[in-house]
């Protein structure tokens, strides 16, 4: 289990003030607790309601644009879970999968380094418990034309 402190103090080491969680823009939820298991929607790369990162892998959008796209991302699953846990860091166990989609060429081939955004930032902010499995898989096109998208699976104390 966590310490809310100490998740709260490397949220501000690392210069991050979680936002109001998006809206879902259509028939789902942004989150969605059963037993243990906190399940975070795919999030994308949105600040205050402004799409921040768009573009194709391996076209318009370089490695280190994506990193910070899925970066941004984590950002916002966190923002999803400290809603779901009504702040109480204390209760979230472990973040146990991301699922990361990269809108990339075909002969793209380095989605792993970018989804390294999100996870980087997982552990950084949760230490241990945020060490993950993870896919990193490569798509034709996301939503609003972002260029990744990031969605989490969390154990929490119940």
């Amino acid at each position: 289990m966590l310490n809310t402190h100490t998740v709260l103090n490397n949220l501000k080491a690392h210069n991050i003030i979680l936002p109001t969680p998006a809206k879902a823009v259509a028939n789902y939820v942004g989150y969605h607790i059963t037993g243990s298991t906190l399940i975070v929607s795919g999030q994308l790369p949105v600040k205050e309601g402004v799409v921040h990162y768009s573009g194709v892998l391996g076209d318009n959008v370089d490695i280190d644009t994506g990193y910070a796209a899925a970066r941004l991302c984590a950002v916002n699953i966190l923002a999803q879970v400290h809603q779901a846990l009504s702040g109480d860091w204390s209760r979230l166990k472990m973040c146990v999968r991301l699922g990361g989609f990269v809108a990339a060429t075909p002969d793209f081939k380095d989605h792993p380094k970018v989804i390294n955004g999100a996870s980087d930032l997982m552990v950084a902010i949760l230490g241990d418990a945020g060490r993950h499995a993870r896919a990193a898989v490569g798509v034709a096109s996301l939503p609003l034309g972002v260029c990744v998208e990031v969605e989490g699976l969390f154990e929490i104390a119940l």
